[in-house]
């Protein structure tokens, strides 16, 4: 009897591990077992490259940028939502910004050069930028090379009112000063700051120029000296002179001997001197007065002799107040349409019309004893 009622209470032991050990389930409850696995699901990979943006130069879609100087500085971005790691510009890696710009200095070569961009982000993908940007070096003109080593300077001088009253005063040469001066200014290479422009000057103001010029001046530089005034020849001295303003009729003290401008245009450094005076007996200056030709010579060998050339409005005779030869002068040079004219070319290009529509002969030639070798003064257009 006990035997038996053991073997029932290890029955109902056996029953109640059984009901632990089991998940009960019905329509109205649920009971989870311990010790369920987790499950991880995966992060999508990054696979979307880095954006490049070129900033400069402005690069277009399939078309090449032009170029005309040696060196370019490029600037770019790179932009990925995982951060930029570098940045290749030519297989050069550069430095970037916390905003993620770039620069880099290129260096080009004549014609079509091929400009590479790498950019990777910290997921190491990339992304490639090619574009061409063809150089053409600027051509060097004969007017860059004479621009580079020599200035024009120039001295123009206009005489109208005579502090003597027994000598008469004069209209026009100012008036001329001031459009030759307008006209070098506007239309060709002399630089305001390099011309000095002496109104009804006395014989120290002359002077003074002068003096000024040749302290300035190298051996490379180019010199126009006018002067418009009265001027006179004196026969026995066989020398002529201008008359600045405060010039006597009396006594010759403060007259401007052509000898004197002789001596400075000896002292005053200059490839090429151009001497215009629109004076009375202007002639007496020359060396000879039938230099010029019809047949222009090459401009490069003109320019590369020294020259020292005059042109005036007459021989030894008076001229006229109102000067046909200043006239046909400014014209000419407002009119030309060439890039390099000589002083030849220009004299010649209006010595007729002075001829025809005056009584005066104008005259060009070379200046004695001051050094020309040949060359011609040249005048650059702008």
């Amino acid at each position: 009897m006990k035997q038996n009622k053991t073997i029932y209470i290890c029955a109902l032991l056996f029953c109640s591990l059984s009901l632990k050990a089991q998940v009960i389930t019905s329509e109205k409850s649920y009971l989870p077992l311990k010790n369920k696995p987790k499950i991880e699901i995966a992060e999508k990979a990054d696979t979307n490259p880095p954006e490049i943006k070129i900033i400069s130069p402005t690069v277009r879609q399939g078309t090449k940028y032009t170029s005309t100087v040696s060196e370019i500085n490029l600037i770019g971005k790179a932009t990925d939502e995982n951060g930029i790691s570098s940045v290749i510009v030519n297989s050069e890696v550069k430095e970037i910004s916390e905003a993620g710009v770039f620069t880099a200095k290129l260096l080009l070569e004549p014609g079509d050069n091929e400009i590479t961009v790498i950019s990777m982000d910290s997921k190491d993908n990339y992304s490639e930028r090619k574009f061409i940007i063809n150089y053409t070096p600027p051509k060097v003109t004969f007017a860059d090379i004479i621009n580079k080593e020599s200035k024009y300077y120039g001295l123009i001088i206009g005489v109208s009112n005579y502090q003597d009253p027994a000598i008469s005063n004069l209209d026009n040469p100012i008036l001329d000063a001031q459009k030759l001066y307008d006209v070098l200014t506007t239309n060709y290479n002399f630089d305001k700051e390099n011309i000095l422009f002496v109104k009804d000057a006395k014989r120290g103001n002359i002077i003074e120029s002068l003096d000024i010029l040749a302290s300035k001046m190298t051996a490379y530089d180019n010199l126009l000296i006018f002067y418009a005034g009265h001027g006179w020849w004196d026969q026995e001295s066989n020398n002529g002179y201008w008359l600045p303003a405060d010039a006597m009729r009396s006594n010759k003290t403060d007259w401007f001997r052509n000898s004197t401008l002789v001596d400075y245009l000896k002292e005053i450094k200059a490839k090429h001197t151009l001497l215009i005076a629109d004076a009375c007996f202007g002639g007496a200056i020359f060396k000879t007065r039938t230099a010029f030709t019809d047949a222009p010579k090459a401009i490069e060998k003109l320019y590369e002799l020294p020259s020292r050339k005059a042109m005036t409005s007459g021989t030894l005779t008076e001229v006229p107040d109102r000067s046909a030869f200043i006239k046909y002068l400014v014209e000419r040079l407002e009119n030309n349409t060439e890039k390099y004219l000589s002083s030849e070319q220009l004299f010649s290009s209006f010595r007729i019309a002075v001829i025809n529509n005056s009584d005066v002969v104008p005259q060009y030639g070379e200046i004695r004893n001051v050094g020309d070798e040949g060359g011609d003064f040249i005048f650059i257009k702008k």
